[in-house]
Formats: structure tokens, sequence, C-alpha cells
């Protein structure tokens, strides 16, 4: 996920001098300054010193051990955090570094890898308008951005987009079986799935129209389009969704639940 934003940022013309990366592994921060021309650096202390933004794009298991190493620095410098990692509450990362913090948590999907992700972000309270817009900036290198009111709000964001890509994963892999069982070679099958997936994307997107209407549009009464739909709601696929997105959700909480319960 950290490369992603380095390639949305660096395409969007950011200076690659002003970007420093750190990491214990030194063959991943070879081929990052290969390709990228950033700065890298293994000591996370001299990577942050003087930095004004710190992205903590790190597994949510470690992230309590880096940002204690952090510690002192954030407190005398107070750069904005941006958090990229699953699961931690902003409340757990700022007691981790000490506390009073502009902190910017985040939630990205996978497609952010391709510049096409969907990001959902929230500030706490100490996060000033113009570190939210700088925030902003830096996320919506990859992909679409979309802040909530709400902490909690991020655990729906987790279970709308964050998992989102695999539900439509599944729904493909569900499709190209179907369309071979149908008779249809299955590479054929993959590539009619994945672009009609493309397409009505696109649509939704593009359109005025809600979802709702878009697709009345291509059901005609008596159609085959009909006759699909009406086999997918006699299954009660709307609540296989509700039910499935809610799974993700509860999920998310416990996880937070469990990260972040290690106060002294």
């Amino acid at each position: 996920m950290a490369g992603s934003l380095i390639s949305g940022l660096i395409n969007n013309q950011y200076p690659a001098n002003q970007i420093t990366v750190t990491d214990p592994d030194t063959q991943k921060l070879d081929q990052l300054k290969q390709q990228f021309s950033i700065n890298t650096e293994v000591d996370n202390l001299k990577a942050v010193e003087n930095a004004d933004v710190l992205v903590l794009a790190v597994k949510p298991q470690v992230l309590k051990r880096v940002c204690e190493t952090i510690q002192s620095i954030a407190q005398n410098n107070h750069p904005l955090i941006i958090s990229i990692a699953a699961g931690i509450r902003s409340t757990d990362i700022d007691r981790w570094l000490g506390g009073g913090q502009a902190l910017v948590r985040c939630m990205p999907n996978t497609p952010a890898l391709i510049q096409a992700g969907a990001t959902g972000l929230f500030a706490n309270a100490a996060t000033r308008a113009e570190q939210k817009n700088l925030a902003d900036q830096i996320l919506s290198a990859a992909g679409i951005t979309l802040w909530v009111d709400s902490e909690p709000q991020l655990d729906a964001v987790t279970a709308v987009s964050g998992s989102g890509p695999a539900y439509f994963f599944l729904f493909l892999e569900a499709m190209q079986a179907a369309g071979k069982q149908l008779g249809l070679d299955e590479q054929v099958a993959g590539m009619l799935a994945k672009q009609t997936a493309l397409g009505a994307a696109r649509m939704a997107l593009e359109s005025d129209d809600d979802p709702a209407t878009l697709r009345a549009k291509v059901t005609s009464k008596g159609g085959t389009t009909a006759a699909a739909i009406a086999s997918f709601e006699n299954s009660h696929f709307s609540d296989i969704i509700q039910q499935a997105l809610t799974a993700a959700h509860d999920r998310a909480i416990e996880l937070a639940d469990e990260l972040g319960n290690d106060q002294p």
C-alpha cells in the first residue's frame, strides 16, 4: 500500500526528494529507491526526525512498537500522523505516541495499488483543517477519498470498500464458473465477466441514475435479465449481502479491540 501511495504521489508530480521511506528490508528499500528515486532509511528515528507528515504503513501487529520507537520525535515535532494500519483505533495510536497528536486514520482498499482505490478517512480532534487537506492530497494519489464523521464509521467503510474487492472477485469467480458450465470456454467466460463488471462500475460512477434505476433500465419484463434477477431475489440475495457486510463490520470491531487492548 505504501508503494501505491508513493507511485501516485510521484505521478502527481510530488517531489521525490521530499519522500523518505523506512523499512528493515534493505532489498525492498533498494527497489523503491531505484524505481522512484526517493530517499530511504533503515533507522526509523532518522527517517522521521524532520518530517512534516508520518505515514504509518505497517502491519497492525507491529504498529505499537513502531509508534513507541518514534514517540520522542512525535512529542517534540508534532507532525501530522496518517495511519493506514487496519483495525487500530486513533486513540490507541495516539496513546502509543505519547498523546496530543494530530492523527488521521484511513481505510484504503487494494485497488489503491493501481490508483483506483477507495479510502475512508477520519481525523481526530487535534487535526487542523489544513492537515486534513494535506492527508486528503496524499491519500487521493491512490484513488478517491471520502471522510467520515465518527471513527466507528470506519468499521462500516471496512465492510463496504475495505473488504469489498474480495466480494467482487468472488462474484467474478462464480460468473466464470457458471459461464463454463453453460458451455463457454473458461477464459472467454472470465473475460466477459471482468469486462462486464468494469462496464457496470463505470456506468454506475458516471451516470446520474442510482444503481436501482440502472438495474431497472436493463431488466425487461419477461426477459432474460428479469429471470436472473428473480432467481437472485428468490435466494434472498440482499439478505446475503447484508449478513456478509455485517459479519465484516463486527469482525473489524473485534480486531480493533484485540489489537488495541494492551494498555499498561
